[in-house]
């Protein structure tokens, strides 16, 4: 409905057509615990756009969970050659610790930016009072065409928020090629080791993870007549945010896990329960550290000298987040060049 006065300002605009003929459904939920399950039309899609007679890359731009992602590689692992990703992670990787998993152990030459903290610069508040989080939409957007009035209705309520929007921004500002300059999406460093911790005991106040890591929680319990890899724990976490819910994993021979990563420095508590008749209870509580990737571990995942990740300078934390303000001195430039945009509809 508002492409006509678009085109009056821009030509160049995919029609709805087109943009619906390339929107593919992905994975509904998690993947299991070995990081894939069976192929999606959005995996399919993966593929399809990864195998085209090309001399560029294709960008592939993860907005949620790595799950497709991990199934495309699963099912052509030569494409890992021709994509190159940008992934928006932090809370992201709690939904898909399975699928990160698969691809960090198998896929370590894989070209990927993983932005676990950078992002949140662009939903700071430390911009002047007329762009932040609350006041954007009634001092530039204020139900300027259809979009406006559908922005205003969605699940923040006008609420700027767009937390994965860096990775998009990154691919608008000049070469993508090098993650480590300046860039409307953040300015990123390599590492060559994501963290994993493996815990066989429940923990205690004593034991400290790196935030943002794989942390592998494995308990003992009866032997059970059930399939490796059946879903038969939940893993209740509560978080400044609340209480959340995780699923958990059969072993075979007695043995059970759960995986799980954490988005942010807190003190975090949780319970293991299962409906398997013999299976106890079990309970902890762990710190969570505030410096990503932290330190050396032989449980580690070994990386390839391709994959690039939040600054760890301190003074580029915006608040909390490492590297947030790599993301957060763009954001006026940005907002304010949005507005523009919004002024098109009017």
């Amino acid at each position: 409905k508002d492409l006509p006065k678009l085109k009056e300002h821009k030509q160049g605009f995919a029609t709805p057509e087109y943009l619906r003929s390339v929107a593919k459904q992905g994975r509904h939920g998690g993947a299991p615990l070995k990081g894939y399950s069976t192929a999606t039309e959005g995996s399919d899609w993966i593929i399809k756009c990864a195998q085209k007679i090309s001399n560029k890359p294709l960008w592939v731009l993860v907005w949620g969970g790595l799950d497709d992602l991990a199934q495309a590689l699963h099912d052509k692992p030569e494409i890992q050659k021709k994509i190159r990703v940008f992934w928006i992670g932090g809370p992201n990787k709690k939904w898909s610790a399975n699928s990160y998993a698969y691809i960090a152990k198998n896929f370590q030459n894989l070209w990927f930016i993983e932005s676990n903290s950078s992002y949140y610069g662009f939903f700071s508040n430390n911009v002047p009072d007329s762009l932040n989080n609350k006041n954007y939409y009634k001092n530039y957007i204020n139900e300027a065409g259809y979009l406006g009035k559908d922005y205003k209705n969605n699940r923040y309520k006008g609420n700027l928020k767009m937390g994965d929007t860096p990775s998009l921004l990154y691919m608008m500002d000049g070469n993508p090629d090098n993650p480590m300059r300046e860039n409307w999406g953040g300015s990123y460093v390599k590492f060559q080791q994501s963290p994993r911790l493996l815990f066989s005991h429940n923990t205690s106040i004593k034991d400290t993870v790196t935030v943002f890591s794989i942390i592998e929680f494995k308990f003992k319990g009866p032997v059970a007549k059930i399939p490796y890899d059946s879903a038969c724990l939940t893993m209740t976490v509560k978080s400044e945010i609340g209480e959340q819910k995780w699923g958990g994993f059969y072993l075979g021979n007695g043995n059970y896990i759960v995986r799980y990563s954490p988005k942010r420095t807190e003190t975090l508590t949780y319970k293991v329960t299962s409906s398997i008749k013999g299976f106890e209870e079990q309970s902890g509580v762990f710190v969570v550290d505030n410096f990503w990737p932290g330190k050396l571990r032989k449980t580690n995942f070994k990386l390839g000298s391709n994959w690039y990740t939040d600054r760890p300078n301190p003074e580029l934390y915006d608040d909390i987040w490492q590297g947030g303000k790599t993301v957060l001195k763009w954001r006026s430039d940005v907002l304010l060049d949005w507005a523009k945009r919004w002024n098109w509809l009017r």
